[in-house]
């Protein structure tokens, strides 16, 4: 049977759960739920850990960072298709609401927007250090598990990796977007995701929204 693991903690931050499928210069996305960056223990231990939860149950709490939770949980059973520790949470509870005050943002925190809300925004490639830096715990920030279809006639050639995206404001201060990423393809072939790609995908916003 799947082990469950009863867990508590403070949420250090929330963001998107989104899973990226790529296949040379094709890209697909999965609306997954949202991860949650807790402080606090799990099976008895105190660590910090991240969990992941689907957006119904995110919509009927409205989590945020502050907030102190707890459930259960089970680990991961893949960790090339997640960036999360645990999810299939159950017995979910809110113990205490955030008191924290908001922030003069960036970055910004607070309840996340729905995740039809992220699709219909679209994202821009986040340097790594820079998401490490300053946006881990921005509602805008996006941590994915990225899987690669290497070749098409052969989709069973896969491999994994880990990419962060923004889809904050275009102004925001702290953005940087690091250098174009590459996706192997097959026979030694590769692509390259140049910066037209974020702008077509961000192009309907302004730059303040």
């Amino acid at each position: 049977m799947e082990s469950k693991l009863s867990w508590s903690g403070a949420v250090v931050a929330i963001q998107p759960r989104i899973r990226l499928m790529r296949s040379f210069d094709q890209r697909d996305h999965s609306y997954l739920g949202y991860s949650l960056r807790i402080d606090g223990t799990v099976d008895s231990l105190s660590k910090s850990y991240t969990i992941g939860i689907g957006k119904s149950l995110q919509a009927r709490h409205g989590i945020r960072a502050g907030d102190l939770l707890e459930g259960v949980c089970s680990p991961v059973g893949n960790s090339d298709l997640e960036t999360v520790d645990y999810y299939k949470v159950s017995r979910f509870q809110v113990v205490k609401r955030s008191e924290t005050p908001s922030n003069s943002p960036p970055p910004w925190v607070g309840v996340p927007p729905s995740l039809e809300i992220y699709r219909e925004r679209g994202h821009r490639r986040l340097a790594a250090q820079t998401y490490e830096r300053s946006c881990v715990k921005c509602i805008w920030g996006c941590f994915m598990a990225v899987e690669m279809i290497i070749d098409q006639w052969n989709p069973s050639q896969r491999k994994y990796r880990r990419e962060t995206f923004c889809y904050g404001p275009k102004s925001c201060s702290l953005y940087r977007a690091g250098p174009p990423r590459k996706v192997p393809g097959r026979k030694g072939m590769s692509w390259t995701e140049e910066d037209w790609v974020d702008e077509e995908a961000t192009r309907h916003r302004s730059n303040d929204d």
